[in-house]
């Protein structure tokens, strides 16, 4: 992968993979709640492909517009944890180390978002 030198591609790659092992580990508990898990999946898992395909950006307003909507799916992933939490799928300690790791993610892209200046 191109740039895992830099520190938000790699976590938000990081975090991708343990989005992807919390969902095998969901999956197996309770296959009922698939299609909720699989909001989970995709919302957790976007986080890092659009921040992956903002390398290769046209523009700074490109690259701005695919961190911007990393940032959407890292709200939406922050809500399906703590749905999840508080509905007693994920324990106290799966939750805690998850949510973590998105709310840097989220404070990561808003910096970088805010940071990036765009001529009008």
């Amino acid at each position: 992968m191109k740039n895992l030198s830099n520190p938000v591609v790699e976590k938000s790659f990081s975090f991708s993979v343990r989005i992807v092992k919390c969902y095998k580990y969901l999956v197996k508990k309770d296959k009922d709640l698939r299609s909720l898990y699989n909001q989970l999946l995709d919302s957790g898992t976007s986080i890092g492909a659009n921040i992956a395909e903002s390398q290769a950006a046209a523009s700074k307003t490109d690259f701005r517009n695919k961190l911007r909507i990393s940032l959407k799916e890292a709200y939406e992933t922050e809500f399906w944890l703590k749905l999840f939490f508080e509905t007693e799928i994920l324990d106290d300690k799966e939750f805690q180390s998850l949510s973590e790791d998105c709310l840097e993610l989220i404070k990561l892209l808003t910096s970088i978002i805010k940071n990036v200046k765009i001529k009008s």
